[in-house]
């Protein structure tokens, strides 16, 4: 790493980086999720107990390795793991619905996979067979994969300075990443970087490989627990095994953009239902009649009863857009051509355009409906709006608009990228 690399590393991290968490090896193997019905199944099992200290974990910043310790065993990080590999290969609705139904519960938890996820769904379209076989084993077996993609200092989040340069018969590996969501969670990193063609690729790294450093300066004042912090590469060695070409999946029609953008809208959808759920039973257990009227509980009022109902209509319709695109992404990855990959990522666009303004806007009509109580500290409930603004940011939702108005009224096909 250069000086001006230090240097543009130490003028944008935040000031407060720890070093990352100790996460030892995997020493158990992961259960063997059979198909859709069991991964919904479990899913639930694991909301529930993540559920439970989802506020606790917000309030202290308190990092949740116990529970992707418990998501990792659980099989639910292997469900897209082809089935000619040993794996469940669940349909994108189910991948959609599992990541929803955990983000409901804790939308870091939710959105902490969504790397892994992208990673498996890389390592199918782009990996060697001898690369699969290694990778989805180890996945199978409970390994967590970490994100190593986007940087900061240059023109656009894509400006690439990490390089994997070939010397003699290996390969070494230098850069810095920030937004590394799960990274310090994880068993093996996965960085992107260009090659000597320009090129990107997926290197993946084991966590104790020499020269990888992780920090823990992630100080977003949502999605507070995802670890999205810094991650370093000096002079990492690495083999021609641990390359994937990236770049290639998106020269040809593939899902790999549909599936990412897929997840990333399930977790708004899931902040969207929390949102919901404490706004419906908060409103019924403790708001009060404004005092000009004669009813006996702030639930009989008519405009709140209305409010209600729109925020109903609204989520309800998120959560069919987001079904829908999981069927047409299905269509896509079962024969990927031009337009059906294209219709996927519209609709998974549609799907992701919603979910962002009707989880921001349930999230913050809360407080509306369920009045003053409602912002007591002890109920934590901002953690929804602070969630899905920091979420949403991920990628410009008025691009998904563009995208879609171009593809029904001028018949442009869109990109073919990682966001959408």
């Amino acid at each position: 790493m250069t000086n001006f690399d230090r240097h543009l590393h130490q003028s944008h991290a935040p000031a407060t980086g720890r070093p990352a968490p100790h996460i030892p090896p995997r020493s158990t193997q992961a259960r063997r999720i059979a198909d859709d019905r069991e991964a919904i199944a479990v899913a639930r099992d694991l909301a529930a107990q993540f559920s439970a200290g989802a506020v606790v974990r917000d309030r202290e910043r308190r990092l949740p390795i116990a529970e992707l310790d418990a998501y990792s065993k659980s099989g639910l990080l292997a469900i897209t793991v082809p089935k000619d590999h040993g794996g469940a290969g669940v349909s994108n609705v189910t991948l959609a619905e599992v990541t929803a139904i955990v983000a409901a519960a804790d939308a870091s938890l939710g959105q902490i996979p969504q790397n892994h996820l992208y990673m498996v769904e890389a390592i199918r379209l782009g990996a060697t067979a001898e690369q699969q076989k290694h990778l989805f084993a180890r996945v199978l077996d409970g390994d967590r994969l970490g994100n190593a993609f986007t940087e900061i200092g240059g023109k656009s989040p894509v400006d690439f300075k990490t390089r994997v340069v070939r010397h003699g018969d290996a390969y070494v590996l230098n850069g810095q990443k920030f937004y590394s969501t799960g990274a310090i969670f994880a068993h093996i990193i996965v960085a992107v970087a260009l090659d000597e063609r320009d090129r990107t690729t997926l290197v993946f790294v084991d966590r104790a490989t020499p020269g990888l450093q992780l920090i823990d300066d992630w100080a977003g004042f949502g999605q507070r627990t995802t670890g999205s912090g810094t991650t370093l590469f000096d002079e990492v060695a690495v083999t021609a095994a641990q390359i994937v070409p990236h770049q290639d999946v998106f020269d040809r029609p593939t899902t790999m953009g549909p599936v990412a953008q897929l997840i990333h809208a399930a977790v708004d959808v899931g902040i969207a239902r929390a949102a919901l759920a404490d706004t419906l039973r908060f409103t019924r257990e403790y708001a009060r009649p404004f005092f000009e009227t004669k009813y006996e509980h702030g639930y009989d009022d008519p405009h709140l009863i209305a409010a209600a109902g729109d925020l109903v209509i609204r989520v309800n319709a998120a959560n069919a857009l987001l079904a829908r695109a999981g069927r047409i992404t299905d269509i896509a990855q079962a024969d990927p051509t031009a337009q059906t990959v294209a219709a996927a990522s519209i609709a998974v666009a549609e799907a992701k355009a919603l979910a962002s303004e009707v989880s921001l806007h349930v999230s913050s009509k809360l407080f509306e409906l369920a009045g003053s109580r409602s912002t007591l500290e002890q109920f934590d409930f901002d953690r929804h709006w602070r969630n899905a603004r920091t979420h949403t940011l991920h990628d410009p939702v008025r691009y998904k608009y563009v995208n879609v108005g171009n593809y029904y009224l001028n018949g442009i096909l869109p990109p073919r990228h990682g966001a959408i």
